[in-house]
């Protein structure tokens, strides 16, 4: 059990976190494909995820020159930050304070931007920086949680099975709705993500700096409870202040 705890729940955090980047980047491609051509946003895709794969490949060998409970700290502490980021846009969104992110109308967006290039000698040129951009820019955020997840307790084969699975299927369901995704629960997957990263980061941390964990891995659990009654509550005092809203993390 103790074994499987870490394992699982790295597998998960890649899992979901890399299901809302690749639907975002997806939605992109879609846009690039359907409203150009399909050659433009494949190549730009391709491009980026070669680049992604030549980042991977530079800066995971480095990790392992680094001491172990220096990676934990580290990693720990870039975890609760980006955790916490996450979680601050979810619970900020679920009560309305800003707006929740639309599929629908980014795609909308994004193929109005392309029409308007259509009579332009370097659209498709345009068009495949745009899906570049779009794959390299969420790729970037699943590269780094699939290395931080990972890399502090050497699970990052079960950190990249996760994010190789949520690519597969948010591909594929994709390719066969042949339109956005839009009906992901997008927000609530970030609330989810939001907490685990921070729970590992707090786990981490805690381990870098020579804290022994009662209960060893499983305090991953309680840590993760902890975070999640604290943020449950924040979402609802903020909701007592912005009653308009109701049901965000739904989205």
């Amino acid at each position: 059990m103790h074994s499987l705890t870490p394992i699982l729940s790295t597998i998960t955090a890649a899992f979901l976190a890399s299901v809302v980047e690749v639907v975002e980047a997806f939605t992109i491609v879609l846009a690039v494909g359907v409203t150009r051509s399909w050659r433009p946003a494949l190549t730009g895709a391709a491009l980026a995820l070669a680049v992604l794969a030549a980042l991977v490949l530079a800066f995971g060998p480095l990790l392992a020159l680094i001491p172990i409970t220096t990676l934990q700290f580290v990693v720990g502490v870039l975890l609760i930050l980006f955790g916490m980021r996450w979680l601050r846009k979810a619970i900020l969104r679920s009560v309305g304070v800003i707006a929740l992110h639309d599929e629908a109308a980014a795609f909308s967006k994004e193929t109005a931007a392309l029409h308007q290039l259509a009579n332009d000698r370097r659209a498709d040129y345009l068009a495949g920086l745009a899906s570049f951009k779009a794959v390299l820019l969420e790729g970037v955020e699943v590269v780094f949680i699939v290395i931080a997840v990972g890399a502090a307790h050497g699970q990052t084969l079960y950190a990249s099975l996760g994010a190789l699975a949520a690519f597969v299927l948010v591909v594929l369901i994709g390719l066969a709705v042949h339109r956005p995704l839009a009906r992901v629960p997008e927000n609530a997957l970030k609330f989810v993500v939001g907490l685990m990263l921070t729970s590992f980061g707090i786990f981490w941390t805690g381990e870098g700096i020579g804290a022994d964990w009662p209960g060893a891995d499983l305090a991953l659990l309680a840590i993760f409870a902890i975070v999640a009654l604290a943020s449950f509550a924040m979402v609802r005092g903020l909701r007592s202040a912005y009653p308009a809203s109701a049901g965000g993390l739904a989205r």
